[in-house]
């Protein structure tokens, strides 16, 4: 197949005069090298495209492909995931991974929570603040863990980001609002061990592909799975994989999600113990990292004996289904 690449290259938007953080989520050189080389190791024929501007101008020229690999996050609003997947509808050009709707519902994490709480499936109580006077609103026990409602890749989340005291919570709370110009999440707080499932697949087709434990040492600077750690992990943190009845348990519960939520070809689901023991769901990533060193999802399938080049063509190939039908 003729597959197009849209991306968004981290370092071409700090050209632009981005910040460090506003481009945290986006994507490297070597990560675009990475996905573009297993898809020709494949047999199939690429063409860089880039982001969502120069989509739309090769768009404009006429161009087209049998498969568009996208893994564009976005820069502004709640559904900058959902803007390259809803262009390439509009000229009826298939790509991989999630639609419009569940790129943009999956972002904002507490409707996600909402719809996956009423379906039954657990997940820890929350609150939305959409403005400071909504903190005195809040109705749980401490501790409590605060973070924007809809970044990644650990995004304003710190060793501040559990919170004690009322006092903590509004500072925090107050803080991320001026920061992130959008909701904030304040979520009871999960004190048992933290899993991340990797995902392939769509619908009945979806299987869970494995999944770690994220052990965050004792000597690190911060005791949350934040973006400095996430940036810096080597000698921080440990991934150990999952095995045994928790491991049944915590797939179960993150394939109902990832089915219900109607994510596709691949991702990953964020798992956390709750103070029983019992796995709740944290959130859900459609549009995984695909960094072949360094992202987890890949990650995952190295432990449990997949190579990249596996892992790509098992993503087009649950795309490919959709050319079928």
């Amino acid at each position: 197949m003729k597959i197009g690449l849209t991306y968004d290259l981290r370092d071409a938007y700090l050209a632009m005069g981005f910040t460090e953080d506003e481009t945290a989520e986006l994507d490297k050189e070597e990560t675009i090298e990475g996905i573009e080389a297993a898809l020709i190791a494949l047999g199939h024929e690429t063409e860089r495209i880039g982001h969502l501007k120069e989509l739309q101008i090769a768009l404009s020229e006429g161009k087209s492909w049998d498969l568009v690999f996208n893994i564009c996050e976005g820069i502004y609003g709640i559904g900058r995931e959902a803007q390259v997947p809803a262009l390439l509808d509009a000229w009826q050009i298939p790509y991989t991974f999630s639609d419009p709707l569940v790129l943009s519902l999956t972002l904002h994490k507490g409707m996600t929570k909402r719809i996956l709480r009423d379906a039954g499936i657990p997940t820890g109580a929350f609150y939305l603040i959409r403005e400071k006077s909504d903190v005195k609103s809040v109705k749980l026990d401490f501790p409590l863990f605060v973070k924007p409602v809809a970044e990644g890749s650990g995004k304003g989340i710190d060793r501040r980001s559990t919170v004690y005291d009322q006092l903590a919570l509004e500072e925090v709370c107050n803080r991320l609002l001026t920061d992130y110009k959008q909701e904030v999440l304040v979520e009871e707080f999960l004190p048992g061990r933290e899993f991340t499932v990797g995902i392939v697949g769509t619908g009945e087709k979806a299987v869970c592909v494995g999944g770690i434990e994220v052990i965050i040492s004792e000597t690190a600077e911060e005791n949350s799975y934040s973006r400095f750690i996430k940036e810096n992990y080597e000698g921080r943190v440990e991934y150990k994989l999952m095995g045994g009845e928790m491991a049944e348990k915590c797939e179960a519960l993150c394939l109902n999600a990832w089915r219900l939520l109607g994510c596709r070809d691949a991702g990953r689901i964020d798992v956390r113990l709750d103070k029983n023991g019992e796995p709740c769901f944290i959130e859900v990533n459609p549009l995984a990292g695909l960094n072949h060193i360094h992202s987890d999802l890949p990650i995952i399938m190295y432990k449990k004996g997949h190579t990249f080049k596996d892992l790509i063509e098992k993503i087009v190939l649950s795309a490919s289904d959709r050319l079928k039908q």
